[in-house]
């Protein structure tokens, strides 16, 4: 495949004719254009489409398994320059192992940092972006410089230095999304190069070929009644993903007796070497345990599991809740039939799923978890007591130890808690068990529901008194309190829109706000978000909406 690669045009400022140098390990794609003195290292993907024109600005350097995806513009103003991490001067820098993704601008002067992503359609002008950074969609930074670690959230508009200090730190599940797109594009760019080489792709395509012959007509039916028919489109997405992953795949089945116990059984093993096989290989068990629970979930090579999620019920099946989002939100179990506590936790009437879910996030995020009790004379003072403390780190012993907690304070509140380690902080309160239905929270939230009826109606309509209390801890605590907001489609990928943040310090404006963007995006998850203005990272998640 011949690349478009020309010298730089003769200009009243520059008569270089520089010509670019790309590595031999890269992949430009014959419909890219570039332009001029630049730089591209080895593994680099360049989409089609991509225009790089150091033509007037000069010069460009793209570093190392970086991928410029479709559309991509980078140009430069001939004024300006930043400062490489070699100490040179360019036009515009884009370091190692970024994403430059769909329509993206990058307009010198630029620099992007090693390991940034840069969303679809977002654009850095006269900008410094950190390393480590993930600029999410239809962004635009201009005249700043964004620390490295930085969340951009999609749609914000960052051109002020004040702007790009308070940005939110990036997230776990931030880093592993970019890091899935370079791997991603990597395997893109070992393809084109593949199929460029009639050495390389001629085994495929005789491989393929015979493929084709052996597979029957009846064959090829039954699949596609096992596809249609009994899983959901999204159990056989999550089946290919982890495949594609490396990952091996497990299933397990328990009858609704055992299901409280957790004490779940292994299906048959799943060693397929294509998804059609490791559908069949799940419909099976699918078919053996009707009327059971039947899992699926992924084994990475530090035998963790990954992905776990239900996909059949007593009553029938059901489909993927949870996507992709958590690849290292492993469970403690191994692939030996022994359950980790999902099954029990799921159908225990003490713990929602949502509580669940949240010790899950907890524990993956590297946090300690706490609880504490109180009644209801001492709840209005705010004197809670520990439970005992939760030792274990596995999800079974930590839902264990909050049963346990329930089972000996009936009639009582209990709250759920996230601790920082590190920072020797809490990063989550939230209560899990109150007395005899909704009670009012201690000092402001009185007052505040003595204000007026009709915030009163407003909480009792759309906000449950938890997230209604969660949002006076957060304004008490002097946290900024902001939301945002994802169709089902993009919450797999946990790209997050942000709906605003809320600039006020008085519950009842905070809960107005809250239940306007409830209302704003009805059938979409909306999540509550508080950050510490001072550390400048957020210290709650937690959704208050789904679809």
């Amino acid at each position: 495949m011949v690349v478009r690669s020309t010298a730089a045009p003769p200009t009243p400022w520059s008569r270089s004719l520089a010509e670019p140098q790309i590595h031999p390990s890269a992949f430009v794609h014959s419909s890219a254009n570039i332009i001029g003195d630049v730089l591209i290292g080895a593994n680099v993907i360049v989409a089609p489409g991509t225009s790089i024109r150091a033509d007037e600005g000069t010069p460009f350097y793209i570093g190392e398994n970086t991928n410029i995806q479709d559309g991509v513009v980078i140009h430069g103003l001939e004024q300006g320059r930043v400062v490489g991490d070699d100490e040179n001067q360019y036009s515009v820098w884009v370091g190692n192992n970024a994403s430059i993704t769909h329509m993206a601008l990058i307009h010198g002067p630029a620099y992007v940092g090693d390991n940034s992503f840069i969303g679809f359609r977002s654009t850095v002008f006269n900008a410094r972006v950190g390393a480590g950074c993930i600029v999410m969609m239809h962004a635009l930074i201009q005249d700043v410089e964004i620390p490295p670690g930085k969340y951009v959230p999609s749609g914000a508009i960052i051109t002020s230095q004040q702007q790009a200090d308070r940005l939110p730190d990036v997230q776990k599940q931030d880093q592993q999304f970019a890091h899935h797109v370079v791997g991603i594009n990597q395997a893109l760019r070992s393809g084109y190069r593949c199929a460029a080489d009639s050495k390389c792709i001629a085994p495929i395509r005789d491989e393929i070929a015979k493929s084709y012959t052996s597979i029957t007509v009846e064959e090829l039916e039954r699949s596609s009644e096992v596809a249609s028919k009994s899983l959901g489109a999204e159990t056989v997405e999550q089946l290919r993903y982890l495949l594609e992953q490396g990952y091996k795949i497990g299933t397990e089945h328990v009858d609704q007796r055992r299901f409280r116990t957790g004490c779940w059984t292994s299906c048959q093993p799943i060693e397929p070497r294509s998804v059609g096989e490791a559908i069949a290989a799940l419909e099976s068990c699918l078919a053996d345990h009707s009327g059971e629970y039947v899992r699926l979930f992924g084994i990475d090579n530090g035998r963790r599991r990954v992905l776990e999620t239900i996909v059949q019920r007593p009553d029938g099946v059901t489909t993927v809740v949870s996507g992709f989002k958590a690849p290292g939100s492993q469970s403690n179990g191994s692939y030996n039939g022994n359950g980790n506590g999902n099954g029990s936790s799921a159908s225990s009437a003490k713990i929602s799923t949502e509580t669940v879910d949240q010790i899950r996030q907890l524990l993956a995020g590297g946090y300690r978890i706490g609880m504490e009790h109180v009644d209801e004379r001492r709840f209005r003072t705010g004197s809670w007591t520990s439970c005992q403390p939760v030792e274990g780190t596995s999800i079974n012993e930590v839902i264990s130890a909050l049963e346990g907690c329930i089972e000996s304070h009936p009639g009582e509140y209990v709250r759920l808690i996230g601790i920082d380690s590190k920072a020797k902080r809490r990063v989550l309160e939230t209560i899990i068990q109150r007395p005899n239905g909704q009670v009012s929270s201690p000092g402001s939230q009185k007052s505040v529901a003595s204000k007026s009826s009709a915030t009163t109606s407003v909480v009792s309509s759309s906000l449950s008194s938890e997230v209604v209390e969660q949002l006076r801890q957060l304004l008490a605590s002097g946290y900024k309190i902001s939301a945002e907001h994802v169709d089902q489609r993009r919450f797999r990928m946990g790209s997050w829109a942000s709906c605003g943040q809320i600039q006020t310090t008085s519950d009842r404006e905070a809960i107005a706000a809250l239940s306007g963007y409830l209302a704003e995006y009805q059938g979409e998850y909306v999540r509550l978000i508080g950050v510490d203005p001072k550390a400048k990272r957020r210290v709650l998640e937690t959704i208050i909406q789904r679809p």
